[in-house]
């Protein structure tokens, strides 16, 4: 699974207010110069003292090597500690590295676990890929009526990887009753959005 991070200015303002409004300010600004290096200076102190979006940033800057060398192991953590306290974005992160073994011995099992604590909170990459273990049967008893309720949660977000994998589903009946209609309708949905296999399924059902 391919990681996807996003490090912004917004993050920063809703994750850090707890250390100060001056240091929010700095960091923006220090990001907003590419400054990477001030913004690494600027939140270290804090996600030592326990703030966890500090620690979650700091994860973030050592997994891409923004403003320090670029070192999986202390992703992990940084990502651990914000994880501990509910950082949603550092449990999915933390999730990938236990997935991928980037900073840590690879392990499904504790992938398993980060996916799940992201995706009941909500957070659509982890319901997908929650949903794509279990249609696979990595770190977890292959479970079919399990990868589509995952599937489905994302895919309601609207997630159109999640929409064609479901469409998939009610196309072999994996999980559910077999429906043509509810194939070709979450297949709309995903082609909608340019997802070119979801288009290339719809073509084909619906020529039938």
């Amino acid at each position: 699974m391919k990681k996807v991070v996003l490090f912004s200015v917004v993050f920063i303002c809703t994750q850090c207010v707890v250390f100060g409004q001056n240091n929010i300010e700095k960091a923006i600004e220090a990001f907003e110069k590419q400054d990477y290096k001030k913004v690494v200076k600027l939140l270290t102190q804090p996600a030592k003292e326990g703030n966890a979006g500090a620690q979650n940033i700091l994860g973030i800057c050592y997994d891409q090597g923004l403003g320090v060398k670029q070192s999986y192991t202390e992703a992990v953590k940084w990502y651990s500690k914000a994880a501990e306290q509910g950082v949603v974005k550092s449990q999915y992160n933390l999730a990938l590295c236990h997935f991928n073994g980037q900073g840590v011995k690879q392990s499904y099992t504790e992938a398993i676990k980060w996916f799940r604590k992201a995706a009941e909170q909500g957070y659509i990459s982890a319901q997908y890929n929650l949903g794509h273990c279990y249609f696979s049967g990595q770190g977890v008893d292959q479970s079919y009526t399990e990868a589509v309720e995952w599937f489905l949660k994302a895919a309601e977000q609207g997630y159109d990887k999640a929409q064609y994998n479901l469409g998939i589903c009610y196309y072999n009946g994996y999980g559910v009753q077999q429906s043509d209609t509810e194939a070709i309708k979450w297949f709309r949905k995903a082609a909608e959005q340019g997802y070119k296999d979801a288009a290339d399924a719809l073509k084909i059902l619906e020529s039938n």
